[in-house]
């Protein structure tokens, strides 16, 4: 109950923060400043809509390729038949209807000195303060092999784009015989959405259980260790049986080239494992403009103000979501809404001359292992002396044995927060 009470607190400290700041207008004297959101996803469309929410003196552009967006999250639950392509796929419409303006073109090049940014489509957007959310590149050639044309037969599923590589995956299994092999290359840390890949496989699990119960998961990590680990190992014995086998990197586990036309999986001492449906999950880094920009340093990733987020390289720009580095806090949908906001209200600080907010984030991760069957992990998160630390017991992960009342509960829990999170987004 003490960790219970820690949290509740530690939100509404939260909270009144970035109300507190949201209260006072920036002065008209000033003129109409400009708020420039690239990404429509988790960070930049929970960037535009609290912005527009709590500061409506600000113009707000949202910049994003797509006319609908398709969540990463509950994606898996395609695999399963648990939902829908429409469950997933959300409208700009309201956003707009908030007096967002919406802009679907695709930012080419950031010239930060300029306060500009160029779109595919030739127009060039002026900004006063930059929310830059446009989430992960696929490091296409980590694993030998594995470029855009072999993601056609060996899809990643991995980015949200319209959908269709989810649904490709979805087709591949449906076509696969009973008595098939799903194969899984799992990358190593960091990358977007660290329980995801294990979701995915209690999903596909969940499917092939109905429909090819004689089939088996071969899952080829390049890790020793994962988030959840226990809770989903544990889902997988009770529900799965002997479905699932999981190889972790000292086991030879790691997939360093594939064979697309084969459908081979070669890891990393020259084991081909030979499977019917293969999900290849590569390394990945900040997404394109991210590096073209200079915003990233040698690993990949932005690296952030972590009580701004402000961009380390151009202070005029802020970098949330899966494209910066906010270690230890994981790459996740939560995290990317609660920072966002931090940033929004940061910048808006900046813009009238007085100190951000106090930064407090927090994570709530839920993963599905089977038809009302939850499992989750809790951290909250603040700013030290060297950086991003956790708060001591504030959080934590769901407890562990046959309790199938708590798993249907944290199921149900997990619907609910991506019904909250998404109306948070959009609506």
């Amino acid at each position: 109950m003490a960790t219970a009470l820690t949290r509740r607190a530690a939100l509404g400290t939260a909270a009144s923060a970035l109300g507190l700041l949201a209260a006072p207008a920036l002065s008209r004297a000033q003129g109409t400043a400009r708020l420039l959101v690239i990404g429509g996803g988790f960070g930049g469309a929970s960037a535009a809509r609290f912005a527009r929410l709590h500061h409506p003196e600000v113009e707000v552009t949202l910049v994003e390729p797509l006319t609908r967006f398709v969540t990463c999250p509950y994606g898996n639950l395609l695999l399963s038949g648990f939902r829908g392509i429409g469950d997933i796929t959300h409208s700009y419409d309201r956003l707009r209807g908030r007096g967002v303006r919406v802009v679907h073109d695709r930012a080419e090049a950031i010239d930060a000195a300029a306060r500009t940014v160029r779109l595919a489509g030739g127009e060039t957007l002026r900004y006063d303060k930059l929310i830059l959310s446009p989430g992960i590149a696929l490091r296409w050639g980590a694993i030998e092999g594995y470029d855009e044309a072999a993601a056609e037969r060996m899809p990643h599923a991995w980015v949200p784009g319209d959908g269709g590589q989810i649904q490709l995956l979805r087709r591949q299994l449906e076509a696969m015989p009973d008595g098939g092999v799903v194969g899984f290359a799992i990358p190593p840390n960091p990358f977007r959405c660290p329980p995801g890949p294990y979701e995915r496989i209690s999903m596909v699990a969940a499917y092939l259980k109905r429909h090819k119960p004689r089939s088996k998961i071969l899952a080829l990590d390049a890790k020793d260790a994962f988030s959840k680990q226990g809770l989903f190992q544990d889902g997988w014995r009770a529900l799965y049986g002997g479905m699932i086998e999981w190889v972790p990197a000292s086991q030879d586990g790691r997939v360093v080239r594939v064979d697309p036309a084969e459908r081979v999986l070669e890891t990393e001492f020259g084991t081909r494992h030979r499977v019917d449906v293969a999900n290849v999950i590569p390394p990945q880094s900040a997404a394109r403009i991210v590096l073209d920009s200079g915003l990233a340093d040698t690993s990949g990733w932005a690296q952030v103000d972590p009580a701004t987020f402000a961009s380390r390289a151009a202070a005029d720009i802020h970098v949330v979501g899966d494209a910066g580095n906010g270690a230890p806090m994981p790459k996740s949908g939560y995290i990317a809404n609660n920072t966002a906001k931090q940033a929004v209200a940061s910048a808006i600080a900046a813009l009238r001359g007085v100190p951000p907010p106090e930064p407090l984030y927090f994570n709530t991760c839920y993963s599905h292992v089977g038809e009302e069957y939850g499992i989750s992990i809790v951290g909250i998160y603040r700013v030290g002396p060297n950086g991003i630390v956790e708060v001591p017991n504030s959080g934590g992960v769901s407890p562990r044995g046959d309790l199938p009342e708590q798993r249907r509960l944290e199921a149900l829990h997990a619907d609910s927060w991506y019904a909250s999170i998404t109306e948070d987004m959009f609506g």
